[in-house]
């Protein structure tokens, strides 16, 4: 099996709650971040078009504190014809077990904001993914 694409980020204080853990609604934008760099990786400038989040479903298995390192890995799940998921799942650096788990649906639109079909080249694009490649925004290698 490849390397999946992988995100490092660190937790910052203020990212945490008043149980001294990272906040429920912190995790969406550790996903829009990770998905962010996915994106970057796999489409290399060009998106192919506009797309908007239509849905994000999280599960969370366990905390994450302040100055945790977490290794936000990141591939494609489906494209369909006009929509494509994203998965995301997120770990401390070095440890197994899963602290999040995340799957965000994504909807192609044109300049004008209405549907359109994924472009053939974002397609392959996605398909693809970004394999073996580390974004490390954390200082943690």
């Amino acid at each position: 099996m490849t390397e999946p694409f992988r995100y490092l980020l660190r937790v910052r204080y203020g990212e945490c709650d008043a149980q001294a853990i990272v906040f429920n609604a912190r995790w969406g934008d550790y996903v829009d971040i990770a998905v962010t760099e996915f994106a970057r990786a796999v489409f290399a400038g060009d998106l192919g078009g506009d797309w908007k989040l239509v849905k994000q479903t999280i599960e969370w298995r366990a905390s994450a504190r302040f100055d945790d390192v977490l290794d936000a890995r990141v591939r494609t799940l489906r494209v369909g014809t006009t929509s494509f998921a994203i998965f995301t799942e997120f770990r401390r650096l070095g440890a197994d077990p899963v602290l999040a788990t995340a799957e965000t649906i994504y909807v192609m639109t044109g300049p004008d904001g209405a549907k359109r079909p994924v472009p053939d080249a974002a397609r392959a694009a996605l398909e693809r993914g970004a394999p073996g490649i580390v974004i490390d925004h954390a200082g943690a290698k």
